[in-house]
């Protein structure tokens, strides 16, 4: 596995401010390629989940409640690590009234304050579909909004159980209503068994809630007790896909075997927003 001085600098600090990543709970393959460059996707919230999804490797079963500092911490290592771009996600918490918005909400102010040059992408739970916890979140303003999809409609019985495939596309469609100009994202893993026809389908479906950003990648079996792979695309079907969601509509795409909602997160807001402004230069 690669290593260095950034990895091993990131990987101390984390450690340091008692924060945790998705990079390393939910087992990410670019983890050390995004250490390197001196990029983590911050997790709140805990480490534990209270919903079991068959992909994920996050672990379940919260123990205890939020801690109330974590807002400032985040910020701190946003400042430690001179992030232009940070990424903030969670795991589901449906034992709390909110979900977990106004620990969202808190954290984006928090970044605001000390980095306030920072742009701030959240990857948001459904929470539950409750419209004034969204209200809460999106009020503190985040630059990208996202939540993924994850896989087709009819798989979501076997692989997100305690999620709806309607509730997801809710959040999102409101998200675009509340606020329209805040960008909205959502990620699809590949590999579970899912048809071209249904792929299409989730597409327009997210297309009709207004999502701007796409993100798909490879679904990779994090142990023996999760779903197995199905198929696993070839790089090159990834990136024909890529050329028919752009074509289709969607601001931005980011498709790959590795791609992640996070990765290369700052590349892909900057490409979409180009577009979404009718700029001929994205990256100006």
């Amino acid at each position: 596995m690669p290593t260095g001085p950034e990895y091993e600098k990131i990987r101390q600090l984390l450690k340091s401010h008692d924060l945790t990543t998705v990079c390393q709970e939910a087992k990410c393959p670019n983890q050390f390629e995004c250490y390197g460059k001196g990029t983590a996707t911050f997790m709140i919230l805990g480490e534990r989940c209270t919903r079991n999804c068959r992909f994920c490797a996050v672990g379940h079963r919260p123990e205890s409640l939020p801690d109330p500092e974590e807002p400032e911490r985040v910020a701190e290592a946003v400042v430690l690590l001179g992030l232009r771009y940070a990424v903030v996600t969670s795991v589901t918490r449906d034992d709390l009234a909110d979900g977990g918005a106004s620990l969202f909400a808190e954290t984006i102010q928090a970044i605001r304050r000390r980095s306030p040059k920072a742009l701030v992408e959240v990857l948001i739970p459904d929470l539950q579909g409750d419209r004034s916890a969204l209200q809460v979140l999106l009020d503190a303003a985040p630059d990208v909004l996202n939540h993924n999809i994850e896989t087709v409609a009819p798989l979501y019985r076997a692989v997100r159980p305690q999620a709806e495939y309607r509730r997801s596309l809710e959040l999102l469609r409101r998200a675009k209503e509340m606020h329209p100009g805040i960008p909205t994202k959502s990620g699809i893993m590949l590999g579970f068994g899912e048809t071209h026809v249904e792929l299409l389908q989730t597409w327009q479906d997210l297309l009709a809630a207004g999502v701007d950003i796409l993100t798909m990648g490879q679904y990779l079996q994090p142990s023996g007790e999760h779903l197995p792979v199905q198929r696993f695309v070839p790089p090159e079907e990834f990136a024909e896909l890529a050329a028919k969601a752009l074509a289709l509509g969607f601001a931005g795409v980011a498709s790959g075997p590795f791609v992640r909602s996070s990765y290369q997160a700052e590349k892909l807001y900057r490409q979409a927003l180009g577009r979404m402004q009718g700029l001929t230069d994205p990256l100006t």
